[in-house]
């Protein structure tokens, strides 16, 4: 497990939190009424999950960054609020590796990434991941998201995970699936509720 290779200091060790996140009314009326299929998406774009970014954002200042979303509008509308730049699909190969070597240089402290974040990009001083919106519960996503901040840091510091969770929809079922590999490695999410998130610690 990498708890093992942890404490042989060949990774980080990390902190994992999920933040549970309440969706605010109008957006519970309309998760309830929307067809199956969309339900997913209603509860991981919850206006409240960029309000909780925004507080970490601040929360770890000065940290290198980054938010990771599977919704390019989600991403699109967090990068804008953060004056953050947004790595996703249709990003050129030439901007991608600038921003990733401003981001290693220090020279950009945080970045909004979509799926393509999930394959294997050196990022090595990245210590803060915060988890927007995942991919139905995968375990492998979860590893890949986890592995960008597993990197031993010069200074010995933690990593932190967040992962937004809206509480009592599919979101915090699918989250409790992707959870049991972390589980598995020997890992535990603490569980912080949204409100907590200002809060210093």
């Amino acid at each position: 497990p990498w708890k093992d290779i942890e404490s042989q200091g060949y990774i980080a060790p990390a902190d994992c939190v999920e933040v549970r996140v309440d969706l605010p009314r109008d957006e519970r009326v309309a998760y309830a009424m929307a067809e199956d299929a969309d339900k997913y998406r209603l509860c991981s774009t919850s206006e409240s999950k960029t309000l909780i970014v925004e507080q970490l954002v601040a929360r770890h200042h000065g940290e290198q960054l980054l938010v990771i979303g599977q919704y390019i509008d989600q991403l699109d509308d967090i990068g804008e609020r953060l004056k953050a730049p947004v790595i996703k699909g249709d990003t050129s190969v030439k901007e991608r590796q600038k921003l990733f070597d401003a981001f290693r240089a220090g020279e950009v402290q945080t970045l909004v990434v979509s799926k393509v974040a999930n394959f294997s990009i050196d990022l090595p001083e990245a210590s803060v991941a915060i988890q927007v919106s995942g991919s139905f519960g995968s375990r492998q996503e979860e590893a890949q998201r986890l592995g960008r901040l597993l990197r031993p840091k010069k200074d010995g510091r933690a990593a932190r995970f967040y992962s937004l969770v809206a509480r009592d929809t599919l979101d915090q079922d699918f989250a409790a699936k992707r959870q049991r590999f972390l589980a598995e490695q020997g890992y535990a999410y603490r569980i912080m509720d949204a409100k907590d998130v200002g809060q210093p610690g």
